[in-house]
């Protein structure tokens, strides 16, 4: 059944990749149980005339974060890791158990536990469970853990667990439409709570003959790769 999901997995990936969508990301800080700050974009994901993938900030991100710094790490789990899928690319990398079946939303679904057979310098993984849908063999959700967390007294890099939702787009393709995360994280001079919201919208399939329109806004790079400090 693994293997079949990660074929499930490889042709979702291919096929997203021929889908323009909206990403909104927010993550906020926390003080004690007050926001404290906060950093917003918007990403449209879409192609040139010549179909060529792009990702352009639709205005200039916001950051108003007081006490953290979002880092390299952040953006590739944003990209790579929360919109998790299970590929015949990446099974090599995963261990991958079978915990039984639950109901996501009244869909009887397969429980797998997936975790890195090892960390590898550079790379970024997810370890968590994944819920595929018993009828179609396409995931529903995946909750867990970007990997690994970074512990270093000086520069710590810790990033908050989340649960994924995916929803059927065009009738037959369970792509990403949500992610929250609500979490403490343990930093050496105390502990830190966050808050991750990511939504994925407006999900258009792309072709040759398809015109793709740009505003007049030009693009915004995002912030610079930094160690997210301690609090």
């Amino acid at each position: 059944m693994v293997r079949s999901v990660a074929d499930a997995g490889s042709r979702l990936v291919a096929e997203r990749d021929n889908y323009t969508y909206t990403q909104r990301f927010r993550f906020v800080e926390f003080k004690g149980s007050r926001p404290a700050g906060h950093y917003e974009e918007v990403r449209d994901i879409t192609f040139t005339g010549t179909g060529e993938r792009l990702e352009r900030h639709r205005r200039k991100p916001i950051m108003r974060l007081q006490r953290m710094r979002l880092t390299e790490e952040d953006f590739r789990d944003l990209r790579d890791v929360n919109p998790f899928v299970l590929t015949r690319e990446t099974l090599r990398f995963y261990k991958v158990g079978y915990k039984g079946i639950e109901q996501v939303d009244g869909l009887d679904c397969h429980v797998l536990a997936v975790r890195p057979r090892q960390i590898l310098y550079g790379q970024r993984f997810f370890d968590g469970l994944l819920w595929v849908g018993v009828e179609h063999g396409q995931v529903v959700r995946a909750g867990g853990r970007p990997v690994p967390q970074l512990h270093r007294i000086k520069d710590s890099n810790l990033f908050p667990a989340f649960m994924t939702d995916y929803g059927p787009i065009d009738g037959k393709h369970w792509f990403p439409i949500r992610t929250e995360g609500d979490d403490i994280l343990p930093f050496p001079t105390g502990n830190q709570r966050v808050r991750v919201l990511i939504e994925y919208s407006d999900y258009k399939k792309f072709s040759a003959e398809s015109t793709v329109t740009f505003s007049d806004t030009p693009p915004e790079a995002g912030p610079a790769s930094e160690a997210a400090p301690a609090p």
